[in-house]
């Protein structure tokens, strides 16, 4: 790691503040490596996917001794050194030939690896599509179909997706013009069976991941809305994924984490209609009505004739049953 130092000009000191942890992030910056063995197959495919990143984008051309998943210390060294946070490694082996290796660093340290496997046989560059190449810089629409990509539980396949949205994502706007849509990227994954999923699988019986990039024509339709055709552009790249080195938890928690804003957050049960009001909704309980307290009114109370008249009736009732008493005694004797 580099050691921390003071600044003492006010140009280092803009370059330190330029690294600080931000609201809003910068574009994520990738950084091409290649190993010391690298296939020119791995390397053309690399300088594909570099020439469509290329204003967020580093390419180192020396071979490096680096072995990514056996000590990843040089992975975060030039990450810190370059402040990019997805580096691409390409290398070639007998037991792994043509694979890239995606990395992502958090705060200039290790969070997750994913490699891909390249298919030599399927592949096509840039170059072998004669077609007009798209402005460099231009945002892609991108498409992801195929079930392993909408699993609920995280796996290769989301870390796949993952990596390929921050690799072509490029800078974040609220505003999108569609003279800009030019091209879009689809990566499509083969149906996996609940067997292949597993991690324990080895790399030739997995589902291939197709990328696929296409440019965006639109024709005259004789209505509103114009007839859109797809071309291919290129490159052309089937992947297979290899070996995986998942995230540390606490360390995900603190990536995911977000700064607070001095924006007012949305109130629950709070609106406001058509005309401005503000209108709220509040949630009781249920309520015991047999314990509530009535108001007493002077309109419900009765009257002192009332009164007299209850209290004579009731007078009445009672003499009514000492009368019949009497005249029962009289009949006995």
């Amino acid at each position: 790691m580099l050691r921390q130092i003071k600044p003492r000009t006010a140009r280092s000191k803009r370059a330190l503040e330029k690294r600080a942890p931000k609201i809003t992030e910068n574009p994520k910056k990738a950084l091409f490596l290649r190993g010391t063995t690298c296939s020119q197959i791995a390397q053309d495919a690399m300088a594909d996917l570099f020439a469509m990143r290329q204003i967020h984008a580093k390419r180192f051309h020396k071979k490096n001794p680096v072995h990514p998943f056996e000590d990843s210390s040089s992975l975060s060294f030039f990450s810190e050194k370059n402040d990019c946070s997805l580096i691409l490694f390409a290398s070639s082996s007998k037991k792994r030939p043509h694979s890239i290796t995606f990395a992502r660093t958090f705060d200039y340290k290790m969070l997750d690896m994913l490699e891909f496997y390249l298919d030599p046989e399927t592949f096509r560059s840039l170059s072998q599509f004669k077609t007009a190449k798209v402005p460099v810089g231009t945002r892609p629409l991108m498409v992801f179909a195929g079930t392993a990509f909408e699993s609920p539980v995280p796996n290769a396949f989301t870390m796949a997706k993952s990596m390929l949205i921050d690799l072509f994502r490029g800078e974040t706007t609220d505003k999108i013009d569609v003279e800009g849509l030019q091209y879009v990227v689809v990566v499509s994954a083969d149906e996996p069976t609940s067997s292949e999923t597993s991690p324990e699988v080895d790399a030739s019986s997995k589902p291939t991941l197709h990328l696929r990039v296409y440019l965006i024509r639109t024709k005259r339709s004789g209505q509103r809305l114009p007839r859109v055709e797809l071309e291919e552009h290129g490159p052309r790249m089937d992947f297979r994924l290899g070996r995986i080195q998942e995230p540390d938890a606490d360390m995900m928690k603190e990536a995911l984490r977000r700064a607070k804003t001095n924006e007012e957050r949305t109130k629950k049960n709070i609106k406001t209609d058509i005309m401005g009001d503000k209108i709220g909704r509040v949630h009781t309980g249920k309520l015991d009505l047999s314990e509530l307290q009535t108001r007493k009114m002077k309109g419900l109370k009765r009257s002192r004739d009332q009164h007299d008249d209850v209290d004579a009736d009731v007078a009445e009732m009672l003499e009514e049953p000492k009368q019949k008493r009497k005249s029962a005694a009289a009949k006995q004797i």
